[in-house]
């Protein structure tokens, strides 16, 4: 990476949930601003993941509305709120994940752990954009695992946070009564296979991968 802001740009994996969900802290180096992707629990882990890379946390980030992704955000930003004073935003995913967010307590209770419902302070739609100091993220709204799903893409970084809609191997499950499985696979043909070989990506479970290696071995892709 030659680009000097793109070389700054740092990052950490906290495993959560008993569903082992890729948490993610990502940070600009040189500032130590930093946002939270899809903490979906484990808020005591998350912080201490926080305290040890010594960053500020400006904004936390869903990419989906499901337990996993999203159930630790509202704990979260409260313990962010009572360590440092500030109050980071939760923003995403598109409004139309809504009624997964309204659901994450009472979903939570049935596999036997507490997890709060998350009211976002921003939604987020297609279009747009999210910085991170130098850093700038573009959103795509890829549904079919959600409605509201959002992938966020660091053009410069050649990155990719794409939450549950593409794995290594895989894509993201439909089998839910609000999954469309032809959706998920037009937005990932349509939005992230034209990017280029090289692009890696993180996914919200397992090890991530390039989207080169899924455009040549995905099965579900072919």
């Amino acid at each position: 990476m030659t680009d000097a802001p793109t070389a700054r740009l740092r990052g950490a994996i906290v495993p959560v949930t008993p569903f082992q969900q890729n948490c993610a802290i990502l940070w600009d180096e040189a500032s130590k601003q930093a946002m939270v992707v899809d903490p979906g629990g484990d808020v005591d882990r998350i912080m201490a993941a926080i305290a040890q890379t010594g960053v500020t946390v400006q904004r936390i980030l869903l990419t989906h509305g499901h337990l996993d992704h999203a159930g630790g955000a509202t704990g979260l930003q409260a313990a962010l709120v009572a360590k440092t004073g500030f109050r980071p935003p939760i923003e995403g995913p598109d409004r139309r994940d809504a009624f997964l967010l309204d659901g994450i307590a009472d979903q939570a209770a049935q596999y036997g752990f507490a997890a709060q419902n998350v009211a976002p302070d921003r939604w987020i739609t297609e279009g747009e954009t999210i910085t991170l100091g130098p850093h700038v993220f573009e959103v795509l709204h890829c549904p079919g695992h959600t409605p509201g799903h959002l992938v966020y893409v660091h053009r410069a970084a050649r990155f990719i946070l794409v939450g549950d809609v593409l794995f290594q191997g895989s894509v993201g499950r439909t089998d839910f009564p609000y999954g469309d499985h032809d959706a998920l696979i037009a937005a990932i043909k349509t939005k992230l296979l034209p990017l280029d070989d090289d692009y890696s990506f993180l996914c919200g479970h397992g090890p991530g991968s390039t989207i080169g290696a899924e455009r040549a071995g995905n099965p579900f892709l072919r």
